[in-house]
């Protein structure tokens, strides 16, 4: 039984229905994303009065601007609507960070003739910035020493100038998988240029690296190998001795793990982690003791994910939890006694920084109604100090709230669910299922516009879109998680198919116009509810996604991630599983008109993936089927043109299958002329 528990909404200010405007306003679309800026990597001041924070500023090809990535700009703010930009226009920006003096900030970056990314630092009192250290490779991450001085940081060796001679010479064979370039931990005198940096000599390829705070310890997480699937289920955290590099512990955690912290006194390291290797995600908080390694789970069977963590002092620890579709900070001691719990209804936590002297904390928020700004406060309460999009006062936005209802086995699913403003019309709005990817992830009931989700861009049109939290999802603890395993996709999808019962039986949805889409793990949602389920689907539009198990085993970057925390064994124990499993095996017949999307250049699910299965369904199906490829472009659209490009597709399939007509799909050709006003300049 689909039946539907609730509609609510979550959160005062987190889910604002947006009732009548006081003047005219516009529906959100498209073309608007590609103006809005978002707040990313906060960094509180020693006194504790400012914070430096970066901003990711898109390239709004919309509106003549060259293509590209979006840029990057590095702000401080002291108060309510009080920034002032520092370094503007940067390709980039990583690791930024106040000095150990106070009076600079310091950041990653790469400019015109570096060779790599590099360490700069501008003065807070005005100046410019200027390059403070350049590696012979580029520098990944870093900290700096409380003496301002001593500076570690993760880079590989420069490269062999033999090597790259023969490179220029045409010789660039690649021996799969066994190229190891290892990434390693280097400690560097920044108050002697000419001295060279002196590396340490760790047990394996290095990713991350925390310092404490009197500079004596650095916490390293070290994996066997540089390949993808050993970052994400064999490293583990190390202990080292940051004077001389030897390792004091190794912390010997089983799966994949997260962020790290030193206690204040050094004596301890709170990190995040999984609960065991079969456990999708790292979302258990974790104490070690840093001298043993010696390790415990806090609160493993809390129904959330941790995401974020911080010292509140030496025997307590502060964590940005994900509960369902909200966030919460939620306090513990070093026993895993749960201190305080305070939900956060200004919106969605992404990142936080806080301050345990002066008791300050500064997040970034995101809502039904704003992406992500800078918040400010304490543990209790937060403010808001920034707003980069004020154009978004004129939007008319649609409906947004948490939509829950019992799957057919009685098992609690929920999602976010927007719609036009006012009541559902007779027989329900068409629909778009956006399904996230993972499975170890979670939609929030924050902004959930982008060119991949069309949230209020789609309400806007007349679309109910719904983003449903299927069983596997983060959010809801270590049991939810895990129960895509041994059987992905059965159950899990099955859910989505749910979903649209509980809709359609609430009124609010039209069963008989649902299309859907995703990507990545969402879009092997897609090709299966094109494929398995092609009857309650009309229309579809996967993107970069699994759609033939045993070759997607063959040609990932993770296929040990995928068995270890998913399938729960490789295809040579069971070859039909894994076939029966596979949207191509149910390809021929299908009935549900198919866009199909990928990027070029993807390493996690290769772009075979989607040739196989357009080809099947070219062959043996009688719906409509294209596909679109994206040179460049990895396992997502970085580029603001394929985006744009990407989003239009998407939104002209689903108007065209969904609420016109049907039948031949519409023209290859997008009216990008058109839009971009190239016509009027002839």
């Amino acid at each position: 039984m689909n039946r539907p528990l609730f509609t609510g909404a979550l959160g005062v200010a987190a889910a604002v229905a947006l009732g009548a405007p006081s003047f005219a306003q516009e529906p959100l679309t498209l073309e608007d994303l590609f103006e809005i800026r978002q707040v990313s990597g906060v960094d509180i001041s020693l006194d504790g009065e400012r914070v430096a924070f970066t901003l990711s500023v898109p390239r709004n090809v919309v509106a003549g601007e060259e293509d590209g990535a979006p840029r990057a700009e590095l702000y401080v703010a002291s108060g309510p609507d009080a920034a002032r930009l520092y370094v503007s226009d940067e390709s980039y920006i990583s690791g930024a960070h106040w000095s150990p003096r106070g009076d600079g900030l310091t950041y990653l970056t790469r400019r015109d003739g570096d060779t790599g990314s590099a360490l700069y630092e501008i003065p807070v009192d005005g100046g410019q910035a200027r390059r403070i250290f350049a590696h012979d490779a580029s520098i990944q991450s870093y900290v700096i020493a409380p003496d301002g001085e001593t500076l570690f940081f993760i880079a590989r060796d420069k490269a062999d100038p033999v090597q790259s001679e023969l490179r220029d010479r045409g010789f660039m064979a690649n021996v799969y998988e066994e190229n190891d370039v290892f990434s390693h931990v280097w400690r560097a005198d920044l108050s002697d240029t000419d001295a060279e940096p002196v590396r340490f000599d760790l047990p394996g390829h290095a990713s991350s690296l925390v310092l404490s705070e009197d500079g004596s310890r650095l916490a390293v997480a070290l994996a066997p190998t540089t390949l993808v699937d050993d970052s994400l289920m064999e490293r583990q955290w190390h202990v080292v001795n940051a004077a001389n590099g030897s390792v004091v512990s190794t912390i010997e955690t089983e799966g994949k793990i997260g962020m790290a912290a030193f206690s204040p006194d050094s004596a301890r390291l709170a990190f995040i982690a999984a609960a065991d290797r079969a456990d999708p995600t790292a979302g258990t908080l974790h104490v070690a003791d840093a001298a043993s390694g010696e390790f415990r789970a806090l609160a493993r069977d809390a129904e959330q994910h941790v995401s974020q963590l911080a010292w509140i002092d030496r025997d307590s620890i502060l964590t940005v939890a994900s509960v369902g579709t909200g966030t919460a900070l939620v306090e513990y001691n070093i026993n895993g006694r749960e201190e305080r719990r305070t939900p956060t209804e200004a919106g969605v936590i992404s990142a936080m920084d806080y301050d345990r002297d002066d008791r300050v904390l500064a997040t970034t928020i995101h809502a039904a109604t704003h992406p992500r700004e800078l918040f400010v406060g304490d543990r209790r309460r937060l403010s808001q100090w920034t707003d980069h999009n004020p154009q978004l006062a004129n939007i008319a936005w649609g409906d947004q709230r948490v939509f829950e209802f019992e799957a057919r086995d009685g098992e609690r699913i929920e999602g976010v669910l927007v719609t036009p403003q006012g009541d559902a019309p007779q027989g329900g709005w068409p629909m778009i299922m956006t399904v996230h990817g993972g499975p170890e992830a979670h939609d929030s009931n924050g902004w959930v516009n982008g060119y991949s989700n069309l949230g209020h861009i789609g309400a806007g049109q007349g679309f109910a879109v719904f983003y449903p939290n299927y069983r596997g999802s983060t959010g809801r603890g270590e049991r939810f998680a895990k129960l895509d395993h041994l059987d992905a996709p059965g159950e899990e999808f099955w859910d989505l198919v749910d979903a649209i019962g509980a809709l359609s039986e609430a009124g609010i949805v039209d069963a008989d116009r649902v299309g859907i889409t995703g990507g990545s793990y969402g879009g092997f949602a897609s090709a299966w509810a094109a494929t398995v389920a092609s009857e309650h689907f009309a229309a579809a539009a996967p993107f970069v996604a699994l759609t033939d198990l045993i070759s997607f085993y063959g040609t990932t970057e993770i296929p040990i991630e995928m068995v270890d925390v998913h399938f729960m064994q490789p295809p040579w124990a069971d070859w039909m599983n894994y076939l029966e499993h596979s949207p191509t095996y149910h390809a021929p017949g299908s009935t549900t008109p198919t866009l199909i999307l990928h990027g070029e250049a993807d390493t996690r699910v290769d772009t075979s993936q989607s040739f196989i299965l357009y080809r099947i369904m070219k062959q043996t199906s009688d719906a409509p089927v294209r596909l679109v490829t994206y040179p460049g472009e990895g396992h997502g659209n970085r580029r603001a043109a394929a985006q744009y490009d990407y989003g239009l597709r998407v939104q002209r399939w689903m108007t065209h299958y969904l609420m016109g007509e049907g039948g031949e799909p519409p023209a290859p050709e997008l009216d990008l002329a058109e839009r971009l006003g190239l016509n009027d300049a002839e």
